[in-house]
């Protein structure tokens, strides 16, 4: 019988990307985190031994204790979260059955240094619509979920990114930003191996809006639409990051699940216009 505390790589792997995904703590050990430093999307380090010290800070969430196989160290912690109420489960298989059934993973060392908290810090240009929204979301969903954006004049980003230690992203003459005709959207994508089907269709609507080449895909016109009417309707950059979110929830859902779904009413079947008035004897 299969344990009640576990979950299995292709239930997990359903979840990744989605805003009510659990926390995800990876407790390998150093000398094997230093083998394979790639990491299952969103997921932080911490250490298996002081877990009654860090522990409390997820009580009431939902938590995937993530170690090599799935074996002691992750049975382990998540127990201890359990005890300090967290609804914890295991991988099961661990990272290694993750790593080996092929499902994503992610590069970390392009990332930014964190704060005190963890945190990566990034900032870019005020009045964002679309590349510096799709790029936050990716961030908050595969990469940091607690990451922090900051909002400035398109003039200040460099000094605040200096003064603050922050990044800075989709601005002209940094690392995170368009490479010739690909945007900063693609950038992220490609620097942090986040190569699937799913992710390389949203990035060609994300390019496509972002460049103006609507022709890319049918529907970046329809996201262009939307991104600009959501930077009309808020004047805290923030704000429209945080209603933002979903759109770009709405669109990866689509392009992961929902490709081949077509509107079904009115339906193909019914009787022509001719037709009804032949029946009708008119």
């Amino acid at each position: 019988m299969p344990s009640t505390t576990e979950i299995t790589a292709a239930q997990l792997a359903r979840l990744i990307g989605l805003p009510n995904a659990p926390i995800l703590i990876d407790v390998r050990t150093d000398e094997d985190y230093a083998a394979d430093p790639r990491r299952v999307p969103g997921s932080i380090r911490r250490a298996h031994h002081s877990v009654a010290d860090w522990g409390g800070d997820f009580t009431g969430q939902s938590v995937v204790v993530i170690c090599q196989k799935g074996q002691k160290l992750a049975q382990g912690t998540a127990a201890w979260l359990r005890h300090q109420g967290a609804t914890a489960e295991t991988l099961e298989g661990g990272f290694l059955g993750w790593r080996d059934g092929g499902q994503l993973l992610v590069d970390p060392r392009p990332l930014p240094p964190t704060d005190a908290e963890g945190r990566t810090v990034w900032v870019t240009r005020a009045r964002p619509k679309i590349d510096r929204i799709a790029c936050p979301w990716l961030i908050r969903r595969f990469i940091d979920r607690n990451a922090v954006f900051l909002f400035v004049g398109a003039s200040e980003v460099e000094a605040v990114a200096e003064r603050f230690n922050a990044t800075p992203f989709d601005i002209e003459n940094s690392f995170w930003s368009h490479r010739g005709e690909r945007c900063t959207f693609d950038t992220m994508l490609e620097e942090f191996g986040l190569a699937s089907p799913a992710l390389d269709r949203l990035a060609t609507i994300v390019r496509g809006a972002d460049t103006a080449v609507l022709d890319l895909a049918p529907q970046a016109a329809g996201l262009l639409a939307a991104s600009l009417g959501l930077s009309r309707m808020f004047r805290d950059d923030l704000a429209q990051l945080d209603a933002s979110l979903i759109l770009y929830d709405a669109f990866y859902r689509w392009c992961r699940d929902a490709v081949g779904e077509t509107h079904s009413w009115p339906s193909d079947a019914r009787p022509s216009a001719r037709a009804t008035l032949e029946s009708s004897g008119t």
